[in-house]
């Protein structure tokens, strides 16, 4: 009888602790927008990888800047998937946040489409060109137009969101437009449409980042972390199970596992070793220098108007931790 209860008493003890440790899970409010970089987040989820580390992730969609910027703030939401050069003027304006990894770079998924008589970016001045000056589109965009010597009082912006831009230009009611997959590869349904550059022509421009607000880190340290190993491993498995990552991706972006695995290709994840690289101060091109570009960029601008510290929004605290 004795044993019988001892192993009674072990069981419920081992229950208990079953479902402590299941409700132990730390919750995270995460929002991004909508886009493949941002993919292997889905597979974190599904494949249990942020159940793994002792994550209870939350994706949330936000597709508008100023909603998800604004819930960043206000402590709506515990971390965000966006731009770098976006974060940057974020943190300026007082977001309280601080960079955890790097998720993608686009590397020929965003680019300029132009019509046939536009064959060089000097081409574009006078030209009317639709953009979403909210977005990576306007670094872009700013970024190609200095290249070619040219500034933005050369050319006609016509401010709308990157899909329209995509469909106005098809449409024929643009002579270019700076926007992403899957129009870039509709760029020919214009007769003499064309990609006249694309991201992949300018390298550590559009990079995705996972900020973390500040606060929350202090009330969770294990979090940012974890998070991190998250992502390594949903990536090196996105690497291993091209087909089914494609589909997990594939249902939550509202896509066909073919075209996500075609916009995908425009794109070039951060896996473990290429954060490493990335954090890596030695390294040329790290996120640091990429984040004091951004950020001289838009002083330059005058969009950010104070004194910036890049080193207080990024640190390699949390990506070489969790590549150990």
């Amino acid at each position: 009888m004795k044993k019988i209860l001892i192993a009674l008493l072990t069981l419920c003890c081992l229950t208990a602790f079953a479902a402590s440790a299941f409700a132990a899970g730390t919750k995270v409010k995460m929002a991004f927008a909508t886009w493949v970089g941002y993919g292997p987040l889905y597979i974190a989820k599904e494949k249990g990888f942020f159940d793994k580390y002792g994550l209870d992730v939350d994706l949330i969609i936000i597709d508008d800047e100023a909603q998800y910027a604004a819930a960043m703030v206000s402590g709506n939401i515990d971390a965000l998937g966006n731009v770098l050069d976006r974060e940057v003027i974020h943190f300026a304006k007082g977001a309280p946040e601080t960079v955890l990894f790097a998720m993608d770079e686009s590397a020929g998924a965003d680019g300029l489409i132009a019509t046939k008589e536009i064959k060089t970016l000097n081409d574009l001045k006078g030209q009317n060109i639709g953009l979403d000056k909210s977005s990576s589109s306007y670094f872009f965009f700013l970024t190609a137009l200095q290249q070619a010597g040219l500034s933005e009082k050369d050319v006609t912006i016509n401010e709308m969101e990157a899909s329209d831009a995509g469909t106005a230009f098809i449409a024929g009611r643009l002579d270019a437009a700076i926007t992403w997959e899957p129009w870039l590869s509709k760029v020919s349904k214009r007769e003499g449409g064309h990609v006249l550059v694309s991201s992949k022509d300018f390298p550590r421009t559009i990079v995705d980042i996972v900020t973390m607000r500040n606060d929350f880190i202090a009330e969770h340290p294990e979090a940012p972390t974890a998070m991190t190993k998250a992502w390594f491993d949903a990536v090196e498995w996105y690497k291993n199970n091209p087909e089914a990552g494609n589909a997990i991706m594939a249902k939550h972006l509202g896509e066909t596992p073919e075209s996500v695995a075609e916009m995908a290709l425009g794109v070039s994840f951060f896996d473990k070793a290429g954060n490493v690289a990335f954090f890596d101060k030695s390294e040329n091109n790290n996120i640091f220098e990429v984040g004091e570009r951004a950020k001289n960029f838009w002083m330059n601008k005058g969009i950010i108007t104070k004194p910036l510290d890049v080193n207080a929004l990024i640190t390699d605290k949390y990506v070489m931790g969790a590549a150990k």
